[in-house]
């Protein structure tokens, strides 16, 4: 019986040894990348890209509800985003300075305001508590479920590609292929040496400028992909952390008043990117030819005024 009863004892002492190590600190540290939550089929599922996911789903949700409940005597919900479009549609009227073009970039430049604007919200939502423990070589960290997906350089990096090429294809169906391509590639200026040299030799030295500045705007179609990613990510990044600083401090009281900061902070970096791809769009549809000849018609015009005048 002792035997049995000293074997028992040493069982117990070397089964409770491991309930020890689960003392352990768990790290929460804000990175710049965002953090993979699960795997599937090799593929992983990061925080940010459910953030988007949730994003997308009440987009989706909102506009089939609105859609169908739609009445001619408009309830709340449906009053209050007929006064939104009406209002924004003013606002891009102002923007692209022609209401042709403004319903045909409108649906992309809202739908990216909605997504930016629903991401900034989702990633400031007290929600930090639901996530999973990984456990590495440097120890255990935690790993939250939601995360602004315009906080993951990938997420501001696609939408950046998604304005800049969706406006370069939209100004090659407005404008036709060869003006959107002279933008960037001054074929036509270059050509210009040729044939009109001699009526206008100094065409030798515009030329050669005038390609060069084409190239320079192939380079700022690039610029603009790197501007606008890294303004969403930085400006949304700096806000988490923020909000992490200041809860690391002191949980209770001192967060609030920049927590209401980043709702605003938010709403304004939306309205700010989708304000840019109406710029982009609309400069993408300018045709300057046709700009050039009218202010060569204007000219002729007043040269044949003034030569009526002199008579």
């Amino acid at each position: 019986m002792n035997e049995n009863n000293q074997t028992t004892a040493t069982n117990i002492q070397t089964t409770s040894l491991p309930v020890t190590e689960t003392h352990e600190e768990i790290k929460h540290e804000s990175t710049l990348y965002a953090e993979p939550v699960a795997h599937v089929h090799g593929f992983p599922i990061t925080n940010s890209l459910i953030t988007s996911w949730i994003a997308v789903l009440v987009i989706v949700i909102l506009s089939v509800a609105l859609r169908t409940r739609m009445k001619k005597i408009p309830s709340k919900l449906q009053h209050f985003f007929e006064m939104f479009m009406e209002g924004a549609l003013n606002l891009a009227d102002q923007v692209t300075g022609s209401r042709k073009i403004t319903t045909k970039v409108f649906p992309v430049a809202v739908s990216i305001f909605f997504f930016v604007l629903i991401n900034n919200w989702l990633g400031i939502l007290p929600l930090g508590g639901f996530g999973v423990i990984e456990r590495g070589a440097d120890g255990a960290s935690f790993i939250p479920f939601i995360r602004s997906g315009t906080a993951d350089i990938n997420t501001t990096l696609m939408l950046a590609l998604v304005a800049v090429i969706g406006s370069n294809i939209f100004g090659i169906i407005i404008i036709g292929l060869w003006k959107a391509l002279n933008k960037y590639v001054n074929l036509k200026a270059l050509g210009s040496m040729v044939t009109k040299v001699r009526k206008e030799p100094t065409v030798l030295i515009m030329a050669p400028v005038m390609f060069f500045v084409g190239a320079l705007e192939l380079v700022g179609e690039i610029a603009k992909v790197a501007s606008l990613s890294f303004r969403l990510f930085g400006n949304v990044f700096a806000g988490e952390v923020l909000l992490a600083s200041m809860s690391a401090l002191f949980a209770y009281g001192l967060p609030i008043p920049f927590l209401f900061l980043e709702v605003l902070v938010g709403f304004i970096q939306a309205l700010i990117f989708s304000m840019l791809v109406l710029v982009y769009f609309s400069i993408a549809a300018e045709d300057h030819d046709a700009h050039d000849e009218g202010h060569g018609h204007e000219e002729k015009k007043h040269e044949t005024v003034g030569s009526h005048a002199s008579a």
